[in-house]
């Protein structure tokens, strides 16, 4: 059963739900053009998502005749006229206007009516009605009760291109930060990776810090355990105040030379949280990884894309804040309980998913290391799936996450498609509409 035709274009109708009918051709087997010649669709086209002709490089039969070119989509063929697509040369090469309602013949600039399909009447009724519903869902994504449907194929097909799609936007903002750091790698991986450690809550802190504390300075004092912890802990604002122990004092003590030395001003303390957080994870505590990580990295980070093994990587962040901190979580505040505070599988897990990874796969993207690409996914399959709230509630609808490289690419889902309802774009709700 297809559409009737309707005197009113529905709500939830706009050009881009035409151009999901067209590309997928989702259309009555038998057309005709307003003209009244048979059209069959032999080539949909190149969709082009800048400026010009919605389709490229089309190959329709019309009548008897075999066209190649471009195809133009519009709502109301007279939208031609309001977009003043007649005076742009870029869309004389139309070879068909595609269109809900033909309320205005279109003619070329030397007068020839340009041929028209009007695809009222002409599609499955369910699919606007399946695609209305996903636009009005008021449930946490579109297709909250119908995903479950999907079958395994659909599913990690889509899934894999999800991940390589996330990864490909990461490497873009990677490359644009490098190219304004005047192309210092080492200096942005450094930064990221400071800001991964602060966890989300602190992670514009830690960010902040690297930025103050240029990893040229850092990479100097490397050997020194406490002169690195003097520099940042001094840079993020804690060594402003008076203290009572001794190993506070002794991290004043250099940072006031240090500070001199390089003419550092520390960012201020208040930047840092630690409401709603767990001791272990406190920014203090961090700070120490951090300096730990830094020194066990042995000053030369890129150094980690230069293995292919995981467990390489895995042994450096098997470092402990250091032993100051095994009865403290505060400067000066001591707790009874004496306990080594390493860095825990899960925080790992998020330090590789979120930026060794990433990082890895720019570093071979830039520098035309396919391999290193290859690896990068290798890791992810290897890691364990994320626990968080987005993941949670894809299980809940039956779709649970096997390892990383799959959450990674459920979490894509749902803040590139699902949280900005672009189903159209989703394999996922092009099987619900299509089926």
């Amino acid at each position: 059963m297809f559409c009737k035709p309707t005197l009113s274009i529905p709500n939830v109708m706009n050009e881009e739900f035409l151009i999901y009918l067209w590309s997928q051709q989702l259309l009555s087997p038998e057309l005709k053009t307003q003209q009244n010649e048979d059209l069959t669709i032999i080539k949909p086209g190149t969709r082009n998502y800048d400026s010009g002709p919605d389709f490229f490089n089309a190959r329709l039969k019309i009548g008897k005749n075999i066209w190649a070119g471009n195809v133009e989509v519009h709502l109301k063929s007279s939208d031609w006229d309001k977009h003043q697509h007649g005076k742009n040369k870029i869309y004389d090469n139309i070879i068909l206007h595609v269109v809900l309602e033909d309320d205005k013949p279109v003619r070329r600039n030397k007068g020839e009516i340009i041929p028209c399909l009007e695809l009222k009447n002409k599609f499955n009724k369910s699919i606007i009605d399946t695609y209305e519903s996903f636009m009005l869902a008021r449930s946490w994504i579109a297709c909250e009760n119908q995903i479950a449907q999907i079958g395994h194929f659909e599913l990690h097909s889509w899934l894999d291109k999800l991940t390589a799609e996330r990864l490909e936007k990461r490497a873009g903002d990677i490359v644009a930060e490098f190219e304004a750091s005047k192309f210092n790698f080492q200096e942005v991986f450094y930064r990221k990776l400071a800001r991964a450690f602060g966890f989300n809550t602190n992670s514009q802190a830690f960010e902040m810090l690297a930025v103050s504390l240029p990893f040229s300075i850092i990479t100097k004092h490397r050997s020194n355990l406490l002169q690195l912890e003097a520099l940042l802990f001094g840079q993020a604002g804690f060594l402003n105040e008076e203290y009572s122990d001794e190993y506070p004092n002794k991290l004043k003590h250099e940072y006031l030379f240090l500070s001199h030395k390089y003419n550092l001003r520390p960012n201020d303390k208040k930047l840092w949280k630690f409401m709603r957080l767990r001791p272990s994870n406190f920014p203090t505590v961090r700070i120490s990884q951090f300096a730990s990580f830094i020194q066990k990295a042995d000053g030369v980070l890129i150094k980690i894309f230069e293995s292919e093994k995981l467990a390489t990587i895995l042994s450096l962040f098997q470092c402990s804040s250091s032993a100051y901190w095994e009865n403290h979580y505060l400067f000066d505040k001591t707790v009874s309980k004496k306990t080594k505070k390493k860095i825990g599988a899960t925080s790992v897990d998020l330090l590789l998913i979120n930026t060794i990874i990433p990082f890895m796969f720019t570093y071979g993207q830039v520098n035309n290391k396919p391999k290193l690409q290859e690896t990068s996914l290798d890791w992810l399959e290897k890691i364990k799936a994320e626990n968080n709230m987005i993941i949670r509630n894809f299980t809940k609808n039956s779709i649970k996450p096997v390892n990383a490289f799959q959450s990674q690419a459920l979490i894509q889902l749902y803040k590139e498609y699902c949280k900005n309802r672009r189903c159209l774009e989703c394999r996922i709700g092009n099987k619900l509409m299509a089926d």
